[in-house]
């Protein structure tokens, strides 16, 4: 009486487990990669939209100064983008000109590569990552 015995052996199993490990230990950094990218463009996103209310406050009041985040009177936005990956902030202020920045918040604070982003009112974009700011800003 023979018996066929069918399924895997223990090495057939091991090298199937090791060849997974290896692809995705070789996906997972760009993986990462492509997440801080994508919040990156939040970030940005958030900074462009922030600078048209400030415009806008400009328009209707002849001035940038009394303009801030997250307060009743002239609030413009919140001082986080929505979702929460961004701290922002007016970093400079006077009557015809603006500075705003975006802090890479928690996990996003990992994004060495464009670190902060800034954005000026004369549309000057700035990082203070390792790349130029015209590689992060695309």
């Amino acid at each position: 009486m023979n018996t066929c015995m069918r399924g895997f052996t223990l090495i057939e199993l091991m090298i199937v487990v090791g060849i997974i490990a290896i692809i995705v230990s070789l996906g997972y950094p760009s993986y990462r990669e492509h997440v801080i990218k994508s919040h990156r463009a939040e970030g940005m996103g958030e900074l462009l939209d922030l600078a048209d209310r400030l415009e806008r406050f400009y328009s209707d009041r002849g001035t940038y100064a009394g303009a801030t985040l997250g307060t009743a009177a002239t609030d413009l936005r919140a001082a986080t983008t929505e979702r929460g990956k961004y701290n922002l902030a007016i970093t400079a202020q006077d009557a015809v000109s603006f500075t705003l920045t975006a802090t890479p918040q928690g996990p996003q604070a990992n994004d060495t590569k464009c670190g902060t982003l800034g954005l000026t009112s004369l549309g000057a974009k700035t990082t203070t990552g390792s790349l130029p700011a015209d590689k992060c800003w695309k």
